[in-house]
C-alpha cells in the first residue's frame, strides 16, 4: 500500500456556518459585497469610535500600592 492511498482526507463541517430558513447550508456566508460599506464590518453595528467621554460608563478602580 502507498502512502497517498492511505491518507483519505476527513471533511470537516463547521457547525458555526450559517443556514437559510429551510436548514440546507449555503455555498457563502454573508460578506462585505453585501452590505454598503466596504471591508469587514464592525461587532458593535454603526457605533463609531472613539466614544465621548460622557458616553463611557467606565470608573477605574482605584489601586493603593503598599498601604
Amino acid at each position: 500500500m502507498r502512502v497517498a492511498e492511505s491518507n483519505s482526507k476527513n471533511h470537516y463541517v463547521d457547525n458555526g456556518w450559517p443556514r437559510d430558513g429551510d436548514g440546507n447550508v449555503p455555498d457563502h456566508a454573508v460578506s462585505e459585497f453585501a452590505t454598503h460599506v466596504a471591508g469587514a464590518l464592525s461587532p458593535f453595528g454603526d457605533v463609531e469610535f472613539p466614544l465621548p467621554a460622557d458616553k463611557v460608563h467606565y470608573i477605574n478602580p482605584k489601586t493603593d500600592i503598599n498601604s
